[in-house]
């Protein structure tokens, strides 16, 4: 007994020097045990504050760009089935009768397909006539184009018959277009005709593209500033169009064009490159060396409530307004066709107090 009670005796201070020991042990142990917890809330606090940053901004993204919002629906209908983008056309007609049917084109659509095109309306023209007559019904035809990007007035024909018959008429120049848009600054004189011949060339930039630009068959000379005729550009067409100020407000214009020719991207480069007035929303023909958004007076941006960064948002506001043209094999019927301008178009023209009432 003695030994083993001396095997379990420990002298008072030994005790209590592991006592004291286990007791910082502990109190480290808690420290560290502290120190981690509040280094695990401080991480959750700095978790939360990212987030509600985050939610600020996209909030603020949203508040501050309706623009770009808007583009994307805009752009809508090239993701949808080709069923959805059908139904969407029929919904569009604005007359029909036995030879055609004449749609208001809606914006961002391309007529034609081509790389990276998912949607067209080429390819459901077949679906288009069958919702619009029977499922027995013959595909409808193109008579002519309108850009991507431009709205409005689109004939569509019942049979190839008339399409070939109503491409003569645009061929031979008897159908008349009066198209609508908002310009970037207004013409010198107020109204007057733009007859300058036009060629594509290759823009020679970091991004090397083609553009549609002007073949003048004049030009001044620098020295004496008489006007001396050019070689004619043997590549080059003749383009004429014909123009009216209707409005002009905040540093901005309402047009009315009539093209005479029908030459691609006529009206664009007339107004850009003939009269120094850029379609808005134009960022292709509002520069020559480079494909850049479009730069906008401060009044402008103001009444558009913009920033200059996020201009590049901004659609094209050119429309298809009017078409004339004579139906029937003899041509005795005449209809004329008139498409509304589409609501980002309206919402423009009020927000730049382009006043058409007043004109």
């Amino acid at each position: 007994m003695a030994a083993l009670s001396g095997r379990l005796w420990r002298r008072p201070g030994e005790a209590l020097g592991r006592t004291a020991a286990g007791a910082v042990r502990a109190q480290e142990l808690a420290e560290r045990l502290r120190a981690k917890r509040s280094e695990e809330e401080e991480e959750e606090k700095k978790k939360k504050k990212q987030q509600q940053q985050q939610q600020q901004q996209q909030q603020q993204e949203v508040a501050a760009e309706p623009a770009r919002r808007r583009a994307r629906e805009l752009a809508a209908l090239q993701r949808v089935h080709p069923n959805v983008l059908a139904k969407a056309l029929r919904q569009r007609a604005v007359y029909q009768d036995e030879e055609v049917v004449v749609l208001n084109k809606p914006y961002g659509l391309p007529v034609h397909g081509g790389p990276g095109v998912k949607n067209c309306i080429a390819d459901v023209l077949p679906i288009l006539a069958k919702m619009l007559v029977n499922m027995k019904a013959e595909p409808l035809h193109l008579c002519h184009r309108l850009d991507k990007e431009t709205t409005g007035v689109m004939v569509l024909a019942r049979n190839k018959e008339a399409a070939d018959r109503i491409r003569l008429l645009f061929k031979t120049r008897q159908v008349e277009k009066i198209y609508w848009a908002i310009s970037v600054g207004s013409p010198d004189p107020a109204e007057g005709i733009v007859e300058i011949p036009m060629v594509e060339r290759e823009v020679q930039s970091h991004q090397p593209h083609f553009k549609m630009t002007l073949a003048p068959n004049y030009r001044m000379s620098p020295e004496d500033g008489k006007v001396l005729k050019i070689r004619k550009n043997r590549n080059a067409e003749s383009a004429v169009t014909q123009y009216r100020v209707l409005a002009s407000s905040s540093a901005c214009s309402l047009l009315e064009l009539q093209p005479i020719t029908g030459v691609k991207h006529q009206l664009r480069v007339h107004l850009a490159y003939g009269l120094g007035c850029p379609i808005l929303g134009d960022h292709k023909y509002s520069h020559w060396s480079k494909l850049a958004p479009q730069k906008l007076p401060e009044i402008t941006l103001k009444r558009l409530k913009l920033q200059q960064s996020k201009s590049r948002h901004l659609p094209l506001h050119l429309h298809a307004y009017r078409l004339s043209l004579p139906l029937g094999t003899s041509g005795s019927k005449r209809i004329d066709l008139v498409c509304e301008p589409p609501s980002f178009f309206h919402r423009t023209l009020r927000k730049l107090e382009l006043d058409i009432a007043k004109e």
